[in-house]
């Protein structure tokens, strides 16, 4: 259904969900301030600073997506047992600004490499950690509470350390790609 109505795609029932309704609505209006920014180490620099922990965007998508892991439509779906799973939320739509939302809950003490992955357009990483040492690892190295964004074109393993947290991740027009080899050169956007 449009305008978040019912059920999308992706499967989250937002009626049954109104946790999910409301991230939905959040990530809307986040979306209009940042829609035709590029991402890259210089929308993580704003990000953080601009929208990091305080901001209300930032506080009310975390909220969210706690509540939902509770509810059990946040990363839902296991890759790797439970400590590695993911869900997507949202499929790129006119409602979305052409982005996808996805989450991906990872928990290791030590450093857990996820899978190999390229980011053709780009990624905005929104870090909400469960356990308050838990870090995602972004192309500018570890980041707790924030932000990371990878820019077009590069590629990476995603790595948590520290404990449990959800990477609640935006992918211009939903592109993402697992062909990448770990031994191909970074982009000059990095």
């Amino acid at each position: 259904m449009d305008s978040y109505g019912g059920t999308l795609e992706s499967g989250v029932d937002v009626v049954a969900h109104p946790t999910a309704k409301k991230l939905l609505s959040t990530c809307k209006k986040f979306f209009s301030e940042i829609d035709n920014l590029t991402p890259g180490k210089d929308l993580e620099a704003k990000l953080n600073s601009e929208y990091g922990p305080g901001n209300p965007y930032y506080e009310d998508m975390c909220a969210c997506i706690r509540q939902g892991l509770d509810e059990g439509w946040v990363a839902n779906i296991e890759i790797e047992g439970p400590k590695y799973r993911r869900s997507k939320i949202c499929l790129p739509s006119p409602e979305s600004h052409y982005f996808s939302i996805t989450t991906v809950y990872m928990d290791s003490k030590e450093v857990f490499s996820g899978q190999y992955h390229v980011h053709p357009y780009g990624e905005i990483n929104c870090v909400v950690q469960i356990d308050k040492t838990a870090e995602l690892k972004g192309m500018q190295g570890w980041q707790g509470a924030g932000w990371t964004s990878p820019g077009p074109g590069t590629h990476h393993y995603p790595q948590v350390r520290g404990g449990a947290l959800v990477s609640l991740f935006f992918l211009p027009a939903g592109r993402i790609a697992y062909n990448a080899d770990p031994g191909m050169p970074q982009p000059a956007s990095v």
